[in-house]
This record gives C-alpha cells, structure tokens and sequence, in this order.
C-alpha cells in the first residue's frame, strides 16, 4: 500500500493528513490491540489466534480495496491492524519456547528481518501489480493470496509448551493486573520498549511517506519532471530489502560477537543503530531534490543502522539469558 498512496489520494481526493490518518488508524488499532492479544497468547491457543489473524487482516486488506468511500477505507485499515497486531505479538513467544539463548537469537533475526525484507518486497510487489493491471486497488489485492498460505503454514506446526525452552512447563498464569505491576517495575522493560517505540516511528514514517516524499524530490531535478511514483516505489523497496537482509542478521551477529566481552552490548548496538540513522535520514531528506543516487544511498545507510535493532530488542523482552 505505501507505493501507491498517491494513487490512493487521487482516488479518494484527499489531502497529505488525511492520506497519513490511514497508517494512524492502521498503527491506533494495532496499539490497542497488542495487549488483548498478548493476554490470550497466554491462556488460550496461540496457533488458533495467530491464524484467525491473519484471516483477517487478508479479508480486511482485500475488501478495503473495493471500498470506494474513504470513511469505508480508512475503517478497514483499522481492521488491518487488529489482524496484524495478533500475529506479531505473538509468534515471538513462540520461537522463545522453542529454542535458547544464542540459538534463540538467530532465530529472532531470521523472523525479524523478514520485516524490512517483506516491506521492501511489498513495495517491489505492490507497485508492479498496480502498473501491470492499471489500478492501485490490485496491489491491494496480492496480500490475500500470501495471507492464505501463512494460515495453512501456522495450522500445520505444532505449538510447543509455554516456558519448553527454559524447562518450566507448570507456568502459573497470574492476573493481567499482577502482570501490568510487574511489567511496570521492570526498568529494562520499559527502556526498551520506549526506545524501540522510537525506532518503530522512524522506520513507519520512512515506509509510509519515504517513496512519496523522494518522488517529489526527484521531480524537482532537472529532466526527471516525468518520473513515476512507480518507479521510485520500486527502487526503494529494493532498497529497503537489501537493507533488512544486512542490518538485521548484522545485529544479531554484533550481539553474539560482543556480549562475551560486554554483557551490555544489546542496548549500547542499539542506541548507536538510532544515533548513526539519524545524520542519514537527515541528509536523505537534504539532497532529494539534487541527487535522486545519493538519496537512496542515503537511505539505504539509515535503514541497515535501524534494522540492528529489531532482533536484539525482542531479544532482550524475552530474557535471552536462561
């Protein structure tokens, strides 16, 4: 959907607040929604939740592209992220139960680079549907299809016992307000989570306005008045999926490498993930509209430095260390 947002608000005829009140709406539910599920994820069957998920977050994607009044649109997408939100809490917890310490921490980057990795590919997918099929509604469409095969992958493995990896299998399950205080009183928790709330906000905001914002910029250079959101959309999801193929599995390596010599490695590789990223949006956002290679250079050094984070951070909220 983020290589065709222009298209989206031709479509719709709306304005820049309105076309970014789509991922607002998309991120609200999704908010909400994270908690409820991480509660059932610890009292119910996760294997169930996670496909019903991702049913609907595929039916909500493919029916908001028939919508043709944006208060329809905008709804959907608030149903997307009730979907998304199931799936994402909870399948880390289940690669915790499966494996540990720096085995974990491989398996953690593989899931987590398959983000940037599958938002690049979406960006690449999306756009080359929607110009191959002449509406930006197709792109909407492909979704569905992958949707239905990720639910009849997760009905076919079987889901490990909570607590497997750590040897405790008569896990006692506590109130969700004994769980709020403790979590609450937990410092590495909190931190982690407020800098990761940061790093979520760059990487969305990239996604969501980087190809619209550096189409603009690239219109503004002389002889590329004519250049397509299509083609910029294009190369910067390859872009986005070589970096999420290098800077994840590159965090999970510099964590395994360090801790030996430092135990706090994995917050000190992330902090400077976020402090590196930052001179490079920056520029990024500088020399869009005087070199279109530049910018994407650009880019492409400002996701690898925030994708080093994903992994570790999920690493350190389900206690790496047995």
């Amino acid at each position: 959907m983020h290589g065709v947002l222009t298209d989206i608000q031709d479509h719709f005829g709306i304005r820049d607040d309105q076309g970014g009140l789509l991922q607002t709406a998309f991120v609200l539910s999704y908010m909400i929604c994270a908690p409820i599920f991480g509660y059932l994820g610890d009292r119910y069957s996760r294997r169930w939740i996670m496909a019903l998920g991702v049913a609907l977050w595929s039916a909500t994607t493919l029916l908001g592209s028939f919508m043709d009044q944006y208060g329809w649109f905008l709804t959907f997408r608030a149903l997307v992220g009730i979907g998304e939100a199931s799936y994402s809490t909870i399948a880390p917890t289940i690669i915790s139960d499966l494996f540990i310490s720096d085995i974990r921490s491989k398996m953690l980057a593989f899931f987590y680079f398959a983000i940037p990795v599958g938002s690049g590919l979406g960006y690449i997918i999306g756009s080359e549907t929607a110009k191959l099929m002449g509406s930006w509604k197709w792109a909407l469409r492909v979704t569905p299809i992958l949707g239905a095969v990720a639910v009849v992958l997760i009905w076919l493995f079987k889901e490990p016992q909570r607590g497997q990896s750590e040897g405790s299998h008569n896990l006692v399950v506590t109130s969700y307000r004994e769980d709020l205080k403790d979590i609450v009183k937990n410092p590495s928790f909190m931190l982690s989570t407020a800098g990761f709330t940061c790093v979520s906000f760059v990487a969305g905001a990239l996604a969501w306005w980087g190809p619209t914002f550096m189409h603009f910029g690239i219109q503004l250079q002389p002889g590329n008045e004519d250049v397509s959101l299509s083609s910029v959309a294009y190369r910067f999801g390859i872009v986005a999926m070589l970096a999420g193929l290098i800077g994840v599995p590159l965090g999970s390596f510099l964590a395994q490498r360090l801790r030996p010599r430092d135990p706090m490695c994995d917050p000190k590789i992330c902090a400077a993930g976020l402090l590196v990223s930052a001179p490079f949006v920056y520029l990024a956002l500088v020399v869009a509209k005087y070199s279109s290679n530049w910018t994407f250079i650009l880019v492409f050094f400002a996701m690898i430095s925030l994708n080093l984070c994903w992994s570790i951070v999920a690493d350190i909220l389900l206690v790496r260390r047995s």
